[in-house]
Order: C-alpha cells, then sequence, then structure tokens
C-alpha cells in the first residue's frame, strides 16, 4: 500500500477522491482535475485499486472511484502498530478516531470490467453480457459492443433472456467505439465471440486487457421453424453459461497475466469440457 501511495500522481489522485467523501469520482472527472492524460489515471486507478486503498462501483458506461476505508483503517492501523510499538495507548487512540468501516466499503471489492465483442452485437454477445451480469457475483461488470451494430438486438434473443429470469431491460446493441474515449471504462478482459474463420470482421481495443477469441455460432444463421430455433437457441445460452461459469472461478489471484491468457485460450477450444 505504501508503495503504492508514495507515486506522486497516485498520492494526488487519492487526496482527490478521499476530497469527495462518499460521493466518490468517476475517472473522466478526476483526469480533468488533476490534468492527467486519462490513459496514465486508469494505470495508476488499477495500482490503488489492487492495493486496496480505492474501490469501484459501476455507474452506467461509467465507473466511480471512491476511498476504500478499510482498506485506509488497515494501513493506517498497521503504521501505528509499527511505528510505536509497545504503545498500547497510541494505537487505541488511532484506532478510535478512525471512521468505523461502513457496510459500503464492505461490499465493494475490486472486480473486472468485460467486454464482449460481436460484429453485430445483436445475439451471442448481447447473451454474454446478461449471463455474466446474472452469474459474476458483483465481481465482474459486463458490457458488449460489435464492429457493426445492428439497430437492435434480436427479439428472439431478448425473449430466451427474459424467459431464462434475465433482465434484459438495459441491453441494446452499440458501437465498439463507445469504449474507446477516455470516459469509457478500462476493461481488464475483451471477449470476441465471432468466428473468425466464417469472415467476421471484429475491432481489436488494443493489447491493454486481456483477450481470447471465443467463437460461437451465429444465431442470425438458425435455420428451421420456431421450435428449432428456440431449441438452438438455448443450446447456444448453454454454451455460453458454461464457459462463463468456468471464467469466473478462475483462480485470479493466483495467477500471472500470462497464465490467465493460457486459461482463456483453453476455454475457446470446444473439445474441453467446462461444465
Amino acid at each position: 500500500m505504501l508503495t503504492v501511495a508514495a507515486q506522486e500522481s497516485r498520492l494526488r489522485l487519492l487526496e482527490l477522491i478521499a476530497a469527495q467523501k462518499r460521493d466518490g469520482m468517476t475517472a473522466g472527472s478526476a483526469a480533468t482535475a488533476l490534468g492527467v492524460p486519462p490513459s496514465t489515471l486508469s494505470f495508476h486507478f488499477a495500482a490503488l485499486e489492487q492495493a486496496g486503498l480505492l474501490a469501484s462501483t459501476r455507474e452506467g458506461r461509467h465507473v466511480r472511484y471512491h476511498v476504500d476505508e478499510a482498506g485506509i483503517r488497515a494501513l493506517v492501523e498497521g503504521l501505528a502498530a509499527t511505528c510505536y510499538a509497545g504503545r498500547g495507548d497510541v494505537v487505541r487512540a488511532v484506532q478510535k478516531v478512525l471512521p468505523a468501516i461502513c457496510e459500503r466499503s464492505r461490499h465493494l471489492e475490486p472486480s473486472f470490467n468485460v467486454l464482449f465483442l460481436c460484429t453485430r452485437n445483436s445475439a451471442r454477445s448481447i447473451m454474454a453480457e446478461a449471463i455474466l451480469e446474472k452469474v459474476g457475483g458483483g465481481k465482474f461488470r459486463a458490457y458488449s459492443a460489435g464492429s457493426d451494430p445492428a439497430r437492435a438486438p434480436m427479439a428472439d434473443v431478448l425473449d430466451r433472456l427474459q424467459q431464462l429470469g434475465h433482465d434484459v431491460s438495459s441491453l441494446r446493441s452499440k458501437s465498439w467505439e463507445e469504449f474507446t474515449g477516455s470516459s469509457a471504462p478500462r476493461m481488464d478482459f475483451v471477449l470476441t465471440l465471432c468466428d473468425p474463420g466464417e469472415g467476421e470482421a471484429c475491432p481489436d481495443l488494443g493489447s491493454r486487457p486481456i483477450t481470447a477469441v471465443w467463437p460461437f455460432p451465429d444465431p442470425a444463421k438458425f435455420k428451421g421453424s420456431a421450435v428449432e430455433r428456440t431449441a438452438l437457441l438455448n443450446e447456444l445460452y448453454g454454451m455460453i453459461r458454461r464457459r462463463l461459469e468456468a471464467f469466473i472461478n478462475l483462480p485470479f489471484g493466483t495467477l500471472d497475466r500470462m497464465a490467465i491468457k493460457k486459461r482463456l485460450d483453453e476455454l475457446a477450444d470446444p473439445n474441453r469440457n467446462v461444465a
């Protein structure tokens, strides 16, 4: 924690967000206030959050950051105990003036932003976004986009999701360009669901996120009666859900970037059992 906070820009960022108290601050607002390029600031946000000094919550397309009171309290108590060893009166005095850890702090755990990409952003990526929001347990924020987005998600896909207990009110088809601006949420994972073998064009968002290609069949190409299409959509839903359940159960805390990338690529193997 001390190593992370000792960097000048991070210390200024931490002080700025702490001054906002419970309201916190969005990444874009902080970049403007500090005059720091958003790309640089996103690196500092990630370091402070990983160290337990900041926590974040999702607000639509934006991420709002707050001081993690639990982390700050642990840091100050640790310093007091180390610097004033044997001085119980000092340690108790420090503990007394520290604010109680509120419920908000207890529940603000570091989470991962995951972007699902597909050409039209009307079926596969929409399904994946809805599924991850439901099974992610608050530790994953799901987004989806397309390089050539449709006007709206496929009606039968939304119907299937709704029938399976998903909230579809916020699902929409959108361009990947929404995730390239300075105010866009930073992505930890970008998962492409297009099938490269079918010549589908999927955008490249750079090397910062951990990426993988998980090709799934395109529902727009499903043929047959309404009953047959429903059966195929159910099968696709099950394939995506099993893949994502395996994804969220990866031991992220014990894997480095290369190991996580390898595990994501392994999950893309259609012959691998991920149930």
